[in-house]
């Protein structure tokens, strides 16, 4: 039995600086300058940068990256993202062939592939999407991929496309738990997504999915989005500390102590689910290497 540490109330906490283990390096080294160089030199996005990620230093220095297809402005206005919101003006077929051969260059053996909500494009991006895995496989056939895709809004069709080009796991992050997704997520559905995830599973795919801690959950909460999740199929399931990106965005409630991260990670395996990455700089992409055969 892991004892759960007492947390300061949301108010006190908010007022005071980051704890001390969510400090992260600066990016550094010789083989984060080769990621950087190839990402500028293909144009590409990576949500590296754009979701303001902690763990971009350690990622990059070793020679991974999460490209963000479909360009780098969304249709979606959640409170929590980084990543710009409006209307896109960016839809170039010729994306797949440059995220493939960024790729090959940088000799990953395992991609994480995702991108913006498109809501105006009638297949949500699902033909970029298709191509991209293709292209990737085509070019790197031994590396593995994951592709963390966006909330498709019941087109099936769609969904269909995006998930059958060869990769081998697919990921579609809930965010957050049920009471609160009107005011983190307010253009997505909780059930939807967790009917996406049902037929991502039916299809024959390793699932999984992500949820950010710290918005005023209560541990309630966290058990049953677990529930949930290991209902509808989920195999894998990373849960992280939100950090507010600018003082435009939702505040961050509290900071969850590494202890009860621990503790989410033993009751998620608990309730069925095959796999939990659990801890403050924990992020979706985090480690997405261990995820593929689990």
């Amino acid at each position: 039995m892991i004892a759960l540490p007492v947390i300061q109330p949301a108010e006190a906490q908010t007022k005071t600086r980051k704890p001390d283990w969510l400090r992260v390096k600066l990016p550094v080294g010789k083989e984060y300058a080769k990621v950087r160089q190839l990402v500028d030199t293909y144009k590409l996005h990576t949500i590296c940068e754009s979701g303001n990620c902690p763990n971009m230093g350690e990622c990059w220095g070793a020679g991974t990256a999460t490209f963000m297809i479909l360009g780098n402005v969304c249709t979606r206005s959640c409170s929590f993202c980084a990543v710009a919101t409006g209307r896109p003006n960016e839809y170039d077929l010729d994306e797949p062939r440059r995220v493939a051969e960024a790729i090959q260059l940088m000799g990953v053996k395992h991609a994480v592939i995702t991108s913006v909500n498109r809501d105006e494009l009638k297949d949500r991006g699902a033909h970029v999407w298709h191509e991209t895995v293709v292209q990737i496989k085509n070019l790197s056939p031994e590396t593995t991929i994951e592709t963390l895709i966006p909330d498709v809004k019941a087109n099936w069709e769609a969904l269909e496309v995006m998930i059958s080009a060869g990769q081998e796991v697919v990921s579609h992050n809930m965010e957050t738990v049920r009471n609160l997704y009107r005011q983190v997520r307010p253009q997505a559905k909780y059930d939807r997504s967790l009917e996406q995830i049902k037929r991502t599973k039916e299809y024959g795919k390793r699932t999984k999915s992500g949820i950010m801690l710290g918005l005023g959950e209560t541990k309630e909460q966290v058990y049953e989005a677990m529930d949930d999740l290991a209902a509808n199929g989920l195999d894998i399931l990373t849960l992280g500390q939100y950090l507010q990106p600018t003082k435009m965005h939702i505040e961050v409630a509290e900071f969850i102590h590494p202890d009860l991260f621990a503790h989410y990670r033993e009751e998620g395996l608990r309730r069925g689910l095959k796999y939990v990455e659990s801890g403050p700089l924990v992020r979706s992409s985090y480690h997405a290497e261990r995820h593929v055969h689990v």
